[in-house]
This record gives structure tokens, C-alpha cells and sequence, in this order.
């Protein structure tokens, strides 16, 4: 399995980045993916996931109407796009394939994927 993301880096604040991953190694259709993001000396926080057949859209209440993930499984990429960015969105995000495929009430990944860093300052 191989989940490389793309297209963090910087933002000004109201700002949009537009993260992309590409997946690898397993058939990409069968499985629920989530984005989750880390700040140093925290935990790991789980941020959007989608079912297999890309319904069933849902983010965590802080980013609810600013973030929206998406996938293609034609081309087995799953997207977060980030609009309204505010400073406390920064980290390092990550693209995580979840066990099934229905995004679970608590998160549970198998992989994960290198990390993208987003910054979001003036």
C-alpha cells in the first residue's frame, strides 16, 4: 500500500490549498478514506472521510463548510479541498485508508500516508 499526498504549503488566512493523494497497492474502490492532521505535541486528528463509493461525505465540526474531501476512484486519488484556511488549520496533514468500507464512528486506519504540510499565516 502507497498513499502519497500532494499540494500542501502556504496560505494567507480566508486563503483555499487543494490536497490531493494518490493511492497505490490495494484496490482503492473496497475502501473508506479519511484526511487527518497532526500538530506537533498532539495527537493525531481525524478530519474527513468518505465511504468506498464516494458517498457519504463528512468532516469534524471545526472544518464543517470550509473543507470538503472528495475521491476519483477512476484515477485512485482522494482530494481534500480547504477554503476559509484559518491559522489553527495548520499541520501536517495526512491521507489515511480506513479498515472498510464505511467511514467508522471512531477512525481507524491501517495506512497512512508521508504527510503534507499546510501553514496558514499572514
Amino acid at each position: 500500500v502507497q498513499l502519497v499526498e500532494s499540494g500542501g504549503g502556504s496560505a494567507q488566512p480566508g486563503g483555499s490549498l487543494r490536497l490531493s493523494c494518490a493511492a497505490s497497492g490495494f484496490t482503492f474502490d473496497s475502501y473508506a478514506m479519511s484526511w487527518a492532521r497532526q500538530v506537533p505535541g498532539k495527537g493525531l486528528e481525524w478530519v474527513c472521510g468518505i465511504h468506498s463509493d464516494g458517498s457519504g461525505p463528512r468532516c469534524v465540526d471545526s472544518v464543517k463548510g470550509r473543507f470538503t474531501i472528495s475521491r476519483d476512484n477512476a484515477k485512485n486519488t482522494l482530494f481534500l479541498q480547504m477554503n476559509s484556511l484559518k491559522p489553527e488549520d495548520t499541520a501536517l496533514y495526512y491521507c489515511a485508508k480506513n479498515l472498510g468500507m464505511i467511514v467508522p464512528t471512531t477512525p481507524k486506519y491501517d495506512y497512512w500516508g508521508q504527510g503534507t504540510q499546510v501553514t496558514v499565516s499572514s
